[in-house]
């Protein structure tokens, strides 16, 4: 494919993300601030203004400066962040760790944010998913699908690739930071959690 025909077909995608996300006001989204999670924070913001908000969840798995670094760009950016807990060290599935570890996370940061979600009266919650990861082996989606969350991102069918050419246009900081998984994810499978 030309680059003129890459570049229209991913400004096409890029305006059919504006339009999903035109058509929730009062959209959260599942903000780790990793590259898709924080360009879909910025696009959002960028079509909804203030009817959206960036929920961070903080927990034990999240690092420091991974926490630090997310509220940073949230708001270098002026983009609405609040942070709430999430206590997935405490569900013994989550500790337990075997393959099924994600969903337990995914499943106790969505109920979180719908808390968060019906006690501020907001419509949606979405998280940043993307074409690339519908492949792999991901147990937190089907926590997402559970919880009805959105996925603007997969729905515009935009690819991590075409994420960080799209967060680079933009002048973004955060268009080639490294994927970083959390903390939990460093420890192999079957070895227990601790709190």
């Amino acid at each position: 494919m030309k680059i003129v025909e890459r570049m229209e077909k991913l400004e096409q995608k890029a305006a059919r993300l504006r339009e999903i996300v035109a058509s929730r006001p009062g959209l959260i989204v599942a903000y780790s601030g990793g590259v898709d999670s924080a360009y879909l924070a910025w696009a959002a913001h960028q079509v909804l203004g203030c009817e959206m908000r960036a929920v961070i969840a903080d927990s034990a798995s999240l690092a420091r400066t991974h926490l630090e670094d997310a509220l940073a760009f949230a708001r270098e950016q002026g983009i609405p962040v609040e942070v709430v807990e999430t206590r997935e060290l405490e569900n013994p599935a989550y500790a337990r760790n075997d393959a099924t570890r994600c969903f337990h996370c995914k499943d106790e940061l969505f109920t979180v944010l719908e808390g968060y979600r019906v006690a501020r009266g907001l419509e949606a919650i979405a998280y940043g998913v993307n074409a690339d990861d519908e492949g792999d082996f991901r147990p937190g989606q089907q926590a997402a699908r559970d919880h009805h969350v959105l996925a603007p991102l997969l729905e515009a069918g935009l690819t991590k690739v075409e994420i960080r050419e799209l967060a680079r246009q933009a002048g973004l900081r955060i268009w080639d930071k490294p994927a970083s998984a959390c903390l939990s994810s460093r420890m192999e499978y079957g070895r227990e959690i601790g709190r």
